[in-house]
């Protein structure tokens, strides 16, 4: 077991909570918004999915929660982490090491340049060990041998003594995953783990972190920009849009009634099984926009082909989703930042002319 936290102060009835989240890079050029007023949260035994186009502020958000942006030239200027009811930006990075690998557990984009080239694979796991449960010798190389062979890799006994390049792409990942699961996390995240796999191994990898949750009642972050990851494993999803969640809900909701134009563009560009052959798929104009230069209102707005004057001043807030009779739907926790949702789901919004 993992040591105990301090004694939390902020509270929260989640497992992990996340609140109005900024991050920032210093550049030549000034500074970049990554990450701006990002808010979720996560409970026990729960999948995540966290959705967006490369360069959307998904990675740097995983980053921050586990406190290892690089400082300089990054630092996080705003918000609370709440892991267990403790604010994990307000304890000491002794207190934080304790965390990271023990109560929180991450597997990185890619494993090749994330595992350390001179270590064994198994050296690299008992190290967890020794950290967080002050376990050595045999006992901790047969825990380690163990867990390899939990996450399918086979002959785990030698691959224990093997480097990092003697193994596959897809050894590789069930090793970080074996790394990430070590000392039994309470929460895991998963950054783009099986975005270099081939889509054999990506559904090996995605259905056993889904059985790890099932079985240890470990909750698990996805960040990913496949939308058929999300909708095959997470209950909830939230969408990101230059560094601001713009749709957050069940992926129910989000799969069969998206209200944020960019989400549905999203889901437009996405080949369906029960498509006809003449069906083409949309694309969503325009370019992603520069987040040292970031438009004053709707970050989407310049793309947007619902867009109204209000769009371009006013940056939107998330809001709950409602019915077309304006009332809330009972038990929803759909939510979407866009002052224009309602009038696009009841088909009045009108389209913005080109100028």
């Amino acid at each position: 077991m993992t040591p105990d936290l301090p004694t939390a102060k902020a509270g929260s009835t989640h497992l992990l909570e996340v609140r109005n989240l900024a991050t920032r890079f210093a550049t030549s050029g000034g500074y970049v918004q990554a990450v701006d007023g990002v808010s979720f949260h996560i409970d026990e035994g729960e999948i995540l999915g966290l959705v967006g186009e490369s360069g959307c502020g998904k990675s740097v958000t995983s980053l921050s929660v586990m406190r290892l942006i690089p400082n300089p030239p990054g630092e996080i200027t705003d918000g609370e982490v709440l892991f267990e009811g403790t604010d994990l930006r307000q304890i000491s990075e002794q207190e934080m090491r304790r965390v990271r690998g023990g109560s929180i557990g991450m597997i990185f984009q890619e494993p090749m340049t994330s595992l350390n080239p001179v270590l064994t694979v198994g050296r690299q796991i008992t190290e967890a060990f020794e950290i967080h449960l002050d376990l050595k010798g045999r006992a901790a190389r047969d825990r380690a041998v163990e867990i390899l062979n939990r996450v399918g890799l086979p002959d785990p006994s030698k691959k224990f003594d093997d480097y990092p390049h003697q193994l596959s792409g897809g050894q590789r990942q069930r090793a970080m995953i074996a790394m990430a699961i070590s000392c039994n996390p309470r929460l895991l995240i998963a950054d783009e783990a099986t975005t270099a796999l081939d889509v054999t191994i990506q559904a090996q990898i995605l259905e056993l972190l889904q059985s790890l949750c099932d079985e240890f009642k470990m909750a698990l972050l996805i960040i990913t920009h496949n939308l058929g990851v999300v909708a095959r494993y997470a209950q909830r999803v939230a969408v990101m849009y230059a560094g601001k969640i713009i749709e957050s809900g069940t992926a129910d909701e989000i799969y069969a009634a998206p209200q944020h134009p960019y989400t549905t563009g999203l889901l437009s560009s996405v080949p369906r099984l029960d498509a006809s052959a003449r069906d083409r798929l949309e694309s969503i104009e325009g370019e992603i926009p520069d987040l040292a230069n970031l438009p004053a209102g709707c970050a989407f707005e310049p793309r947007c082909r619902w867009a109204v004057d209000r769009c371009g001043i006013e940056s939107p807030v998330q809001l709950p989703v409602r019915l077309s009779q304006g009332r809330l739907a009972e038990g929803t926790v759909h939510q979407v930042a866009c002052w224009e949702s309602e009038n696009i789901a009841a088909g009045t919004a009108l389209e913005k002319q080109p100028s």
